[in-house]
């Protein structure tokens, strides 16, 4: 007798199971105070801003694996030397932390240039001619002999004036100059005193970077690239009246210390014979900024808890949800470190992934500055996939309403770790917190020593990760699987990566 009411008693909560709907099974696993613990911890004063390479910045990817762990989500198979293989949760990733060139001068026509920053370095004492060449460009190169000379350009291009879009154009300038035999690259950025402080502090510092292996390296004909502060091109105006000038630079080599950093990454199989070969990548960064100028209370710890604690938390509440409840594709969860020294871990797994990219067929990232209004969830490229209607249904069903960036002039899209999976043809918008504009909450918290885990609004967050996770189910149990809109920036990039 005991064992029948066992065995129904177990048929009754398999049916139980099986009939929850999505919604339900949100709800059954994102609670305010799992939400709090979390966040709570990542942003605390002890992870010191949980700054990459740092030992909290470990610490952070240890409680992230063991979280993992505790959920059920298993570890991926990586090839860590040639015919070795194990399982972890940690993608071990070499980084050089590069100290700052203590001897750098830079004169033109007898002038000293003082304010200016390495771009690339080169160690060099050279004294020769510059000649100027306008913005650098293909072009300005007509008829000019460059070789073995400094080359002086202007930033941007013709219709290309902001300093973001001037440093996106840096690699192809720099490889013009090296085509044309040039030694060195001096480019007259023009920013007003706020941006410069910026760049100066960015490249005047510790930086760190992915380290190349020692034979990429080698072969490589040397070119040095600095920007010189030249606010309304006051000294460009001046060059180009100039045939040739005479040049003086001397740089030192940089300081590089080894240092090792980890994504963290697991996955659950989806349920579906046929879909589950089907990834859908959940991912967020973890590291912060770490300690930098102390605020008027001379609090110098930036904890980072809305960037990007939160986007952190949003993965680890998804990852809970489809360990308990998986859906028809398989999820591969992803958190990344080095995103603020320039999106390192997610440069390094797309260039490294433990699963071949033609399975990922979306790339579901969040991340955070702020927010504004608590009424929406701002979805970076939200028009961009046609996984928009599923997002849309899940914020509605929490009483949120998904809306598109309002703030495009800021280029969000291009500035968090879904980029380098949008180039390689993965749909991959950003699932953020709610703004209306750019200002206000939003930037009195972002970078700043004030972004703490007691200034966030917890019955908003609640609605904001059942929004996340909901759906995420949604688009990892829709029969069509998602892809660009039609005409989209990467849809050409998509068609090549999956053959369609």
């Amino acid at each position: 007798m005991k064992y029948t009411i066992f065995f129904i008693s177990l048929l009754l909560s398999s049916i139980t199971l099986y009939s929850q709907s999505d919604k339900e099974k949100v709800e059954a696993t994102i609670t305010k105070n799992k939400i709090e613990g979390h966040i709570y911890f990542l942003a605390d004063d002890l992870l010191k801003g949980r700054q990459t390479g740092t030992p909290e910045n470990k610490i952070a990817a240890a409680y992230l694996a063991n979280t993992l762990r505790s959920y059920g989500v298993k570890p991926v198979t990586q090839n860590v030397m040639k015919g070795s293989n194990t399982e972890s949760y940690f993608q071990e990733i070499k980084l050089n932390k590069v100290s700052p060139i203590k001897r750098l001068l830079l004169a033109i026509d007898g002038k000293e240039l003082k304010r200016k920053v390495v771009l690339k370095p080169n160690k060099m004492e050279f004294t020769g001619e510059a000649i100027y060449l306008g913005y650098g460009l293909e072009n300005d190169y007509k008829g000019k002999n460059v070789s073995e000379k400094i080359v002086i350009v202007r930033s941007g291009a013709p219709k290309v004036t902001d300093t973001r879009a001037a440093f996106g154009l840096v690699e192809q300038k720099e490889q013009l100059a090296k085509d044309h035999g040039a030694i060195a690259v001096i480019e007259l950025l023009d920013a007003n005193e706020t941006t410069w402080g910026y760049i100066d502090h960015n490249f005047n510092s510790d930086r760190i970077e992915i380290a190349k292996d020692k034979e990429n390296q080698d072969g490589k004909k040397g070119l040095a690239y600095l920007w010189v502060h030249d606010e309304n091109n006051v000294q460009a105006k001046a060059f180009e009246s100039k045939n040739y000038m005479s040049a003086k630079l001397m740089m030192e080599g940089e300081d590089k210390q080894t240092i090792i950093s980890q994504n963290v990454i697991g996955m659950v199989e989806g349920t579906d014979s046929q879909l589950k070969n089907e990834f859908i990548i959940y991912s967020a960064h973890y590291d912060h900024v770490g300690i930098g100028k102390p605020d008027e209370t001379g609090d110098e710890i930036y904890n980072g808890a809305r960037d990007n604690a939160v986007g952190t938390t949003t993965v680890l509440s998804m990852a809970e949800n489809i360990a308990k409840y998986p859906t028809k594709r398989s999820a591969l969860f992803i958190l990344f470190t080095g995103e603020e020294k320039g999106l390192l871990g997610s440069q390094y797994y797309v260039e490294n992934p433990l699963l071949p990219l033609n399975k990922m067929v979306y790339c579901f990232n969040s991340d955070n500055a702020g927010y504004n209004d608590t009424s929406v969830i701002s979805i970076i490229g939200l028009p961009r996939t046609t996984a928009s209607a599923n997002i849309k249904d899940a914020a509605t069903t929490f009483g949120l309403k998904a809306i598109d960036d309002a703030a495009p002039e800021q280029n969000l899209f291009e500035r968090s770790d879904n980029i380098v999976f949008a180039r390689k043809g993965i749909p991959a918008p950003t699932f953020s917190l709610g703004f209306q504009s750019f200002d206000g909450d939003v930037t009195k918290y972002y970078h700043q020593p004030g972004d703490e885990a007691d200034t966030l609004d917890y019955d908003y967050l609640l609605k904001f990760f059942q929004s996340y996770v909901l759906a995420g189910r949604l688009i990892a149990n829709d029969p069509k699987t998602p892809t660009w809109t039609t005409n989209d920036k990467y849809e050409a990039a998509g068609k090549a990566l999956y053959g369609n």
